[in-house]
């Protein structure tokens, strides 16, 4: 028998970072399956498209740096499929495309692969493509009835965040929580997101502190300012930010004050850009800077060990 000599700790445990993934993709399932009922077959089609060139661009890169290849644990599917959700569902191809290999490539790849990464790919991407493809990343549908080269029954139109910017007339809460909404792929279904994040804290994948202290500070401020509240926190991406985007292990402090920490970081920053900023959304915006603050919010709330001294 093979003795192997390591450093401590000596832990084994059956959870794997594909086991992890793939209870990632199960919870993204249920606004899936709404994504595609709400705007059709194409919905799926971007996802695809997204996660192919993710899974590819990771397999390439590590390919040509003579690296072990990572494709296989499911990491940048994951990517792919959350991007996805961040895209309108009129995007053309070649722009997820290229969102997708931004993601893994360029902000993963580049910084050393999994667990190297210091912001999310997919809310990196997503803020790049803002900025590269404005027109086509803001051209939201409420319906798209077909995929490419078919016919194609699209009503375009404000999101709900943008109507409440302009004072517009809103839509029944029940729509909102069913979906029923104009907005990015995967961000309009309430219910189905909620699911998903109900399904990760039970297989204790996540944790609650940074979806809890996202949504509440959200509806807690906009309160205070006067706002909507229930409509600002069932409106643009927060739901899909809170649960799948702000509990990302590698871009987010991995204690518990750290984590409701980096989640009322993000809802305030969510709160200043949609009350005064000139972009309605600002889930992506407000992630980002604070994945920023990550190391800083991990080293004054790490534990330090009985009789250690400052480092």
């Amino acid at each position: 028998m093979k003795n192997i000599v390591s450093v401590s700790p000596h832990i084994t445990s059956p959870v794997t970072t594909r086991r992890i993934m793939l209870d990632v993709l199960i919870a993204l399932a249920p606004a899936l399956i709404a994504s595609v009922i709400l705007f059709g077959f194409r919905a799926l089609l971007v996802t695809l498209v997204c996660v192919a060139f993710a899974v590819l661009g990771e397999w390439g890169f590590e390919k040509i740096c003579r690296r072990p290849s990572t494709a296989g644990d499911l990491s940048a599917a994951v990517t792919g499929v959350i991007l996805a959700f961040n895209l309108p569902v009129g995007i053309p191809l070649w722009q997820a495309a290229f969102g997708a290999l931004v993601a893994t490539v360029v902000v993963k790849q580049l910084f050393g692969g999994i667990g190297q990464n210091f912001a999310n790919p997919a809310a990196t991407a997503r803020v790049i493509m803002l900025v590269a493809f404005a027109g086509p990343m803001t051209d939201f549908t409420s319906k798209v009835g077909g995929i490419v080269g078919s016919n194609v029954d699209a009503m375009s139109s404000a999101t709900v965040l943008s109507r409440m910017s302009a004072g517009g007339a809103l839509p029944k809460l029940t729509d909102l929580l069913l979906g029923n909404q104009t907005g990015c792929i995967g961000e309009t279904c309430v219910v189905a997101l909620v699911l998903g994040g109900i399904y990760l804290m039970a297989r204790g994948v996540i944790t609650w502190h940074a979806p809890a202290a996202f949504i509440g500070t959200v509806f807690v401020f906009t309160l205070l300012l006067g706002g909507q509240p229930v409509y600002q926190i069932c409106s643009g991406g927060l739901m899909l930010g809170a649960f799948f985007m702000a509990t990302d292990y590698t871009t987010t402090p991995p204690t518990t004050s750290g984590r409701f920490l980096f989640g009322l970081g993000c809802g305030l920053l969510t709160v200043l850009i949609r009350t005064w900023g000139n972009y309605a959304e600002g889930v992506s915006f407000s992630i980002l800077l604070m994945n920023i603050l990550t190391p800083y919010i991990t080293k004054w709330t790490i534990h330090k060990p009985v009789g250690g001294v400052k480092a």
